[in-house]
């Protein structure tokens, strides 16, 4: 969810890194339409050719910047140390408080694109429902391994409180959204 700089996947070269770290900047700052190749290029110091060489189209880029958002996160919640899964739960909202309250919180990527990019068969989407995907299912697995009654319908509550707080953070008071988070699981996770 904190968008910052990551170490290159072993197939990525250092033009391609310049470009994607280019681009999540920008795109985090001024929003993805807003910013054109010509910029992601010209900041990143590579030439057109090295671009298009890397990236087909802006919107490959666009699918490769919310891939590595979201190989970020995935790896975040990874490392998060093993225990029950009520407090992994928390754990993993707790993130959303760790990101917005990190400084320059824009909203998260994720639903900033899909306002980009309404095509629901668009490779941008399937990125985004990827990410989705996943953490649903993540939170889901946890919630049936504590013995939730309905796992899914949980933990849909759950990412859309995470939705709903992600963009509360850059709406409203980043601050605020600590103790909202742990209010928010406490109230969902002990309603049974």
């Amino acid at each position: 969810m904190k968008q910052k700089k990551s170490e290159s996947p072993p197939e990525a070269g250092p033009a391609r890194r310049r470009l994607l770290d280019t681009a999540t900047r920008l795109f985090s700052e001024s929003g993805i339409h807003a910013v054109g190749i010509d910029r992601i290029i010209a900041e990143a110091g590579v030439a057109k050719a090295t671009f298009y060489n890397h990236f087909p189209s802006k919107d490959h880029l666009v699918v490769a910047y919310l891939e590595e958002m979201d190989r970020l996160g995935r790896a975040a919640v990874a490392a998060l140390p093993k225990q029950a899964p009520r407090k992994m739960i928390s754990a993993i909202m707790e993130r959303i408080s760790e990101a917005v309250v990190a400084g320059g919180w824009r909203g998260c990527p994720f639903l900033n694109a899909a306002a980009e990019y309404p095509d629901p068969a668009s490779p941008v989407r399937h990125a985004i429902n990827a990410r989705r995907v996943w953490y649903h299912d993540s939170l889901q697995s946890l919630l049936a391994e504590d013995g939730d009654p309905t796992p899914s319908v949980t933990a849909s509550l759950l990412v859309a409180l995470s939705d709903g707080l992600l963009e509360s953070a850059y709406l409203d008071d980043a601050e605020s959204v600590p103790a909202l988070v742990g209010e928010a699981v406490a109230r969902l996770l002990d309603r049974r």
